[in-house]
């Protein structure tokens, strides 16, 4: 009894002369294909076409790869990009405060150059401080600068700035003391016009920007633009400080006086540097002197 084949025990490649003459007729057809290929180029076309059908199926498969490394360098390089600019921001804002302390330094440098040369030829010694409290009261022209008798500062000692007079020591402490500036409505200073020698008193108004000359005549030889100096009178201020320039004159018939209105030399409310100035008769040590009564300073 023949054994019966189902299609599962079935061969897949059948034996026999028929298997053996097919494999035989596609060898013979491959080589004559490559020998024409190779020969005569026949199938460059047929490559041609191929490769072209074959690109659009390796770009389709090859599509999400190369999204995922696009997207990847895409967020890697805009995240890098963040970063440095975050950083170059840090760096810009430190740069511009450096820059910032830089011209500090250099506007303070010029102060200080300017100082000293104002002074070279008034002063033989002097004392540089600086303002580090000024007095809140509008009616109060005060200020308290971080020298004290530890450097030498003593009651009554005059106070400049690079362009004149700012004012004088009133009270003195160990390492910092309060000075007075000359716009205060209690002090006053002995002035006289520098184009002729015209003296009298420069008294405060309470306003940083003007002081008064109350005590002259209707008549007195005075014009608008004289440079007032100390005139060295009260033992306080040396001849030759500038205080300010004439910037009004109101002369009225009826009055015996006349009304004068004085712009300051000195930047009173810009300073921050001030020179306190030591008087050949003064001394660097820490001394307890009384101003005399009839000397410049705060009125009673």
């Amino acid at each position: 009894m023949a054994a019966f084949q189902t299609p599962i025990n079935r061969p897949i490649l059948s034996r026999g002369p028929v298997s053996l003459g097919g494999f035989l007729f596609f060898v013979g057809l491959s080589i004559i294909v490559m020998w024409l290929d190779q020969r005569q180029n026949y199938l460059g076309s047929v490559r041609r076409a191929l490769s072209v059908a074959g690109y659009g199926v390796e770009v389709t498969v090859s599509s999400p790869f190369l999204a995922w490394g696009w997207l990847s360098d895409y967020f890697a390089t805009r995240g890098r990009l963040l970063r440095e600019n975050e950083a170059l921001h840090v760096h810009e804002r430190e740069t511009d405060l450096r820059l910032q302390r830089f011209e500090a330094l250099e506007e303070e440098n010029q102060r200080l150059r300017e100082l000293r040369t104002s002074t070279a030829h008034i002063a033989q010694k002097f004392l540089v401080g600086e303002i580090m409290q000024v007095d809140l009261d509008p009616f109060r022209h005060r200020v308290r600068i971080n020298k004290g008798s530890h450097d030498g500062v003593q009651q009554g000692q005059p106070i400049l700035d690079a362009a004149g007079v700012v004012g004088q020591i009133t009270r003195v402490g160990v390492f910092s003391s309060e000075a007075i500036l000359i716009t205060d409505a209690e002090h006053a200073i002995p002035v006289q016009v520098n184009r002729n020698g015209l003296r009298t008193i420069a008294v405060g108004t309470g306003n940083l920007s003007q002081l008064s000359l109350p005590y002259l005549a209707s008549n007195s030889d005075i014009h608008e633009g004289d440079l007032l100096v100390t005139s060295g009178l009260g033992g306080v201020f040396p001849a030759g400080y500038p205080v300010g320039t004439v910037k009004k004159i109101d002369r009225e018939v009826a009055q015996t006086l006349v009304s004068i209105i004085v712009t300051p030399a000195a930047a009173l409310d810009r300073d921050r540097e001030v020179l306190l100035v030591f008087q050949p008769q003064q001394s660097a040590e820490p001394m307890q002197t009384e101003a005399p009564a009839n000397a410049a300073g705060p009125r009673p």
